[in-house]
């Protein structure tokens, strides 16, 4: 599989510029706020959103100052949600690195998350990038509704990546029919991309510890459903009695993990995975072939076929 750096170079310069972009639109002449946002751009990401926004501008018709300003907004409303999320889960980590709550307390962390929201409707505002506005606020109203497994995750993850590519290609002007078809592109990767987190979640640790995150957290995600669904009553009461009662058990964390495995809840949620993704390949080769369409192509291969 390509390196997210090979998938990136037909855009690497935009998103050079781009660095910048972000960098700017986070500036605070409070002392404080400068230092905290200068922390998180430094521990940044892969930074697939902002690469979904491009590659979607480039393939509706081209990557203008509105495609900077989207990419952004959506960054900023993605950093916003993972430090209120990292407030409310108590999180004291995000990518190896200590979170904002960890390092400045939960009230500074949740008005950091209000000042990277607001940041994001100015700079929407200011330049009139009212359509794009209208995307991504669609995607913040998605992330708080009822939680049901497929729901939560087209609400949450889903709604952030459907709006990077309606976003892209509205910035280069494409047609509202277009846009939507991006949209549901970037919906269906979303919901691939969480289903192979989810997966990750029924590992190990790097010393042969069972992960089991979100087991911990008490969340069924789809492994677990599945495995829940197909095995007789007796064990599903004694699986949730474990997620319920022992979830902060190694040794019964580790029996969770085996149960999903040795009922088939894994292989089930793959074959859930590559439907998904191949719904989206189906509306991406729709475009005409080409550099961007190729692009994305290996950017969803890159995001639910990776390893970690």
């Amino acid at each position: 599989m390509l390196s997210i750096n090979e998938i990136k170079k037909p855009i690497a310069a935009e998103i050079d510029v781009f660095e910048d972009t972000f960098k700017n639109s986070m500036y605070s002449s409070v002392p404080l706020l400068d230092r905290i946002t200068h922390y998180i751009v430094k521990r940044k990401g892969k930074q697939i959103r902002p690469m979904f926004v491009f590659f979607s501008a480039s393939i509706c018709g081209g990557i203008n100052e509105s495609t900077h300003r989207g990419a952004a907004l959506v960054e900023l409303l993605h950093t916003a949600t993972l430090v209120h999320d990292d407030v409310v889960d108590n999180s004291y980590q995000r990518r190896g690195f200590f979170s904002i709550n960890a390092l400045w307390k939960n009230k500074i962390a949740v008005l950091v998350g209000d000042y990277l929201l607001s940041k994001g409707l100015l700079l929407s505002i200011e330049n009139n990038d009212f359509k794009l506005l209208r995307i991504v606020s669609e995607a913040v109203r998605q992330m708080s509704d009822e939680p049901i497994y497929y729901e939560v995750i087209r609400q949450k993850t889903a709604s952030l990546i459907a709006s990077c590519c309606a976003c892209g290609a509205a910035s280069a002007g494409a047609s509202d029919e277009v846009i939507e078809k991006m949209r549901l592109f970037g919906e269906k990767i979303g919901i691939a991309f969480q289903i192979k987190d989810d997966m990750f979640d029924f590992g190990t640790d790097d010393v042969g510890k069972p992960l089991g995150i979100d087991i911990k957290e008490k969340k069924v995600t789809l492994p677990l459903i599945y495995s829940l669904s197909t095995c007789s009553k007796a064990d599903k009461k004694r699986m949730i009695n474990l997620v319920k009662n022992h979830n902060d058990e190694a040794e019964k964390i580790g029996q969770i993990i085996k149960f999903v495995k040795d009922t088939g809840g894994l292989e089930y949620a793959e074959t859930q995975m590559k439907k998904y993704q191949d719904e989206a390949f189906e509306i991406l080769n729709t475009f005409p072939e080409g550099e961007s369409r190729l692009g994305l192509e290996q950017l969803v291969r890159f995001t639910t076929e990776r390893n970690k």
